[in-house]
């Protein structure tokens, strides 16, 4: 009997597995983007609101309206708060941050960066093809002082960016969203 259970185990190691198992939304980080939430916790990111208490090893914050949930930040509209969190990391020079985003119902999360600030609330100008539960890519390019902000590729803003160095800041205002794969290019 032993024989015979350790037979299978070898065996069932050999057989390849196919590529179409593999999950369909699989990620896979681009050449010279490294991950600003890892999915697992908030570490390298810290409270905005307050004390700025620092999120390394936790998978919440602010009593569970920012959480860390199967690999996504979640942001849970029970949770009561226009509340915010910002990455330790300050980013002064050419920076392109990335991420892909699903809002839920009543979503209006912002984000800040370099003195700007970009509403996400689906149907408003900047986000009039996004809609509530399908997924999205926002990237936010940086060079010299121009911004810009990129819904699934296409241009939805540019303005001016301020000089100075700044954290990568997330707002919970109103609503669901939810955030994985966020990355960063300097």
């Amino acid at each position: 009997m032993r024989r015979c259970s350790c037979l299978l185990v070898f065996t069932g190691l050999l057989v390849p597995v196919p590529r179409s198992s593999l999950s369909a939304d699989e990620f896979k980080l681009e050449a010279g983007f490294t991950l600003l939430l890892g999915g697992k916790n908030l570490d390298g990111w810290k409270e905005a609101s307050g004390k700025k208490k620092p999120l390394d090893g936790k998978t919440e914050a602010y009593n569970g309206r920012f959480k860390v949930v199967e690999g996504k930040l979640v942001y849970d509209p029970a949770v009561k708060g226009d509340l915010y969190i910002e990455t330790t990391r300050e980013f002064g020079k050419d920076v392109h941050i990335k991420f892909d985003f699903k809002p839920g119902p009543k979503c209006n999360n912002d984000l800040f960066l370099r003195g700007t600030k970009f509403d996400i609330i689906p149907g408003n100008p900047e986000n009039k093809n996004v809609k509530e539960g399908e997924w999205y890519t926002f990237e936010i390019i940086i060079t010299g002082t121009k911004i810009e902000h990129k819904i699934n590729g296409e241009t939805v803003r540019t303005s001016n960016a301020t000089g100075k160095a700044t954290p990568f800041k997330l707002r919970a205002e109103f609503g669901a969203i939810e955030i994985k794969n966020l990355r960063v290019k300097e």
